[in-house]
């Protein structure tokens, strides 16, 4: 809905550039395009952010169901590391040859 909301904005600045300016239509062209080119851009943007916290919202989950998840070639799991929900990061328990390590959520699949 917001990206349908976007497009009707842009349409409205280009009937506003239309009928209220005195520029020339290659320049409103120009001015629309670029207007338009900016939108799509913010779209992309957080279509791929919204991917990219999907995907790192799966690995957290897959964690609290107590499955193994692969980070940068290390084996997560619930016997070896804990989980920062406020940074998304696996943080490796005490007495576990992983102590201390830390591995950012959004690194792993």
């Amino acid at each position: 809905m917001a990206y349908i909301a976007g497009l009707v904005i842009v349409g409205f600045f280009f009937l506003a550039l239309h009928y209220f300016t005195e520029l020339t239509r290659h320049q409103k062209t120009m001015v629309t395009a670029v207007v338009l080119i900016i939108v799509l851009g913010a779209v992309t943007f957080n279509a791929y952010s919204n991917a990219q916290r999907d995907k790192m919202l799966n690995v957290v989950l897959k964690f609290n169901q107590n499955k193994t998840v692969q980070c940068n070639g290390v084996d997560v799991n619930n016997s070896n590391y804990t989980i920062s929900i406020g940074t998304y990061t696996f943080i490796g328990k005490e007495n576990t040859p992983n102590y201390a390590q830390m591995i950012s959520a959004a690194s792993c699949e």
